[in-house]
């Protein structure tokens, strides 16, 4: 089971992981995050989600979603594809 890094603020996610999530190479999904291409949010629960965090990567066309427990152990992925069309921007909304 895969488990996320995180402390003071900052998550250290295995690139593998989001590659998939995306469909893409590693390769890749490292140069579009320093070009700004994929683009990242992250959220952390309250109430009856306290201690769960939920990131979200973003690239042109599809949206990958992690919720991590508060181990950081990924607890449900999901992955929004717009095939060739772009992602709308009502998929950047938080929570949305």
């Amino acid at each position: 089971m895969t488990r996320i890094a995180f402390g003071d603020g900052a998550f250290e996610v295995d690139a593998s992981v989001v590659a998939e999530g995306l469909g893409i190479a590693v390769p890749l999904l490292q140069a579009q995050l320093r070009s700004g291409k994929i683009t990242t949010l992250s959220e952390r629960g309250i109430d009856a989600d306290r201690g769960r965090h939920r990131l979200t990567f973003f690239s042109e066309h599809r949206r990958f979603r992690l919720v991590i427990d508060e181990r950081g152990m990924i607890i449900q992925r999901s992955t929004l594809d717009f095939g060739r069309s772009p992602l709308p921007m009502s998929a950047h909304r938080p929570g949305g």
